[in-house]
């Protein structure tokens, strides 16, 4: 029988794909199985901001806020391709938090987390700066200006797992824990591929519940555990909505509500802006969950009250929901609930360990692997602590010695046959594996079929090849955002091609002979 992994890893999401890199490239043995796609779940589903979280300060959650805003520059460094600098636009509202409490909160935010990399907050005169120019004129004279970063949510969570399986770790995607059950020293995992119905079994020494929403519902059905009294998860529901372009710079928005809560609006895709997020205690399945009419209303409204040009649902090209499974701290208000997370640690009299992943946020993703892999350092071999912190250092898949305009330049001279659209978002998405998909071509016709929007054959087949995308939906919604320009007819040839690509394919040899 092949030797038990290290590590087996239930999930997909931004946590389990982030340790499985950070245990890989510390030469554990990684298995990291999804029942769906990569990001599939709430890791796909967010505002797209790598930030500190200007108002948890106003729930004095220092710690969070504190690390985030390291983490922001960590990611900075090794995702430069991903995430990006971004100054966002704070109106101040009359009979809302005062310019003074703004400005001391703003003097926090950029001090708190030790800022290196980007530029102070300062003050703008809305009636002036250009900043001002798509807003209400007269309702919003002064504002501030900000430092964040945005990045893709997505792509992060599967460059993560394409690093995690450079280290050696094994992906498998659309494949369901069906049962685990724990002996005294390991676990024994049957698994279902979703695609064949073909079970499997493997064996870990260590496991990893990152199910995010499905957290519980994986350990009451699967793993006959449950969490400790007073460790319980609150499911809350955040939408977005993404309208026309509501003005024309890069710089985003940050709108205070006279509810209390804020809301973002950010260029998008280059013709859009995306709005949100809401906060909303949600019960269901969280693979059903949508943005709801009065969601959808509730940001329009937000926009509304700041910008010139109102936003009507009927403005809406695309909005999508995601469920966040957050550490239930009891706060009144779902807005409230903290952003951090818990590891919850389950291995009675010294059996083979369970750790289950509660709350967290995009921005601290690989320190809550840091600490995971802290949590189960009595049980895994010593050796793999000599690595620890290695993932701060190291770039994430195409982000080494990644400047944008010195790549722009060699595609641009290295395939001059490039559209300078296609080769920015190219450069934007990849960085500089995006070499790695033009590789040899001379012309268009080089690249293979064109699908529509510049995706062409090469892309999809190193998509598939490299990020473990299967559908077309990973492609155009996980993978890229071009699912927002593409006719419903287009990927329906999108899927069938990619169908036929893969159908020759032989079967993979059993799961235990590859432990």
């Amino acid at each position: 029988m092949a030797e038990p992994f290290d590590i087996a890893i239930i999930g997909g999401g931004i946590n389990g794909c982030g340790i499985a890199r950070d245990a890989a490239g510390r030469g554990l043995g990684v298995y990291l199985c999804e029942m769906d796609d990569l990001a599939g779940g709430t890791s796909s589903r967010s505002t797209g901001l790598i930030h500190g979280g200007l108002r948890y300060l106003e729930y004095y959650d220092f710690r969070l806020v504190r690390e985030a805003l390291r983490e922001r520059e960590v990611l900075l460094r090794i995702a430069p391709h991903i995430v990006r600098p971004l100054r966002l636009v704070l109106p101040h509202r009359r009979g809302l938090r005062p310019v003074w409490l703004l400005w001391l909160g703003l003097f926090i935010y950029d001090h708190i987390g030790g800022r290196k990399l980007l530029p102070a907050t300062r003050m703008l005169d809305l009636a002036h700066d250009p900043a001002g120019a798509p807003l209400k004129p007269g309702t919003f004279r002064i504002g501030f200006a900000f430092s964040d970063c945005r990045g893709d949510d997505a792509r992060l969570v599967v460059l993560n797992a394409r690093d995690a399986a450079d280290h050696g770790a094994v992906i498998a995607t659309r494949t369901k824990v069906v049962m685990a059950r724990r002996r005294h020293d390991q676990w024994d995992i049957t698994l279902e591929d979703q695609a064949t119905g073909r079970r499997d079994s493997i064996a870990a020494r260590a496991l990893v519940n990152a199910t995010g929403p499905w957290v519980e519902e994986t350990l009451a059905s699967r793993l006959g555990a449950g969490l400790e009294a007073g460790r319980q998860i609150r499911l809350v529901q955040g939408s977005h909505i993404v309208v026309p372009r509501l003005f024309d710079h890069d710089s985003a928005y940050l709108f205070q509500r006279p509810d209390g809560r804020v809301v973002f609006a950010l260029p998008y895709e280059g013709a859009y802006t995306l709005i949100g997020t809401t906060d909303r205690d949600f019960a269901g399945d969280p693979a059903q969950v949508v943005a709801t009419t009065d969601e959808i209303q509730y940001l329009c409204e937000a926009a509304s009250e700041y910008f010139a040009r109102p936003t009507s649902p009927g403005d809406v090209v695309w909005s999508y929901s995601g469920v966040r499974p957050l550490h239930d701290d009891h706060a009144g208000d779902a807005a409230a609930a903290t952003r951090d997370y818990v590891l919850e640690l389950d291995a009675p009299a010294g059996c083979t360990p369970l750790l289950s992943i509660l709350g967290g946020k995009i921005t601290t993703y690989r320190r809550l692997a840091e600490a995971a892999l802290e949590r189960l350092a009595p049980f895994l071999p010593s050796s793999s602590m000599h690595r620890a912190g290695w993932t701060a250092r190291a770039a994430l898949p195409g982000g080494a010695a990644y400047e944008p305009a010195a790549l722009d330049e060699k595609l641009a001279r290295d395939y001059p046959f490039l559209e300078p659209s296609h080769r920015r978002r190219l450069a934007g998405a990849y960085g500089e594996r995006a070499q790695r998909i033009l590789a040899g071509a001379r012309t268009t016709t080089d690249l293979g079929m064109v699908f529509g929007a510049t995706l062409t054959e090469a892309e999809v087949r190193y998509l598939m090849a490299e990020e473990f995308a299967r559908t077309a939906a990973d492609v155009l919604w996980r993978r890229t955002k071009l699912g927002l320009v593409f006719s419903r007819s287009e990927a329906a040839a999108l899927d069938r091609f990619m169908a036929a690509a893969s159908a020759p394919r032989a079967a993979p040899p059993p799961l235990a002979e590859i432990g």
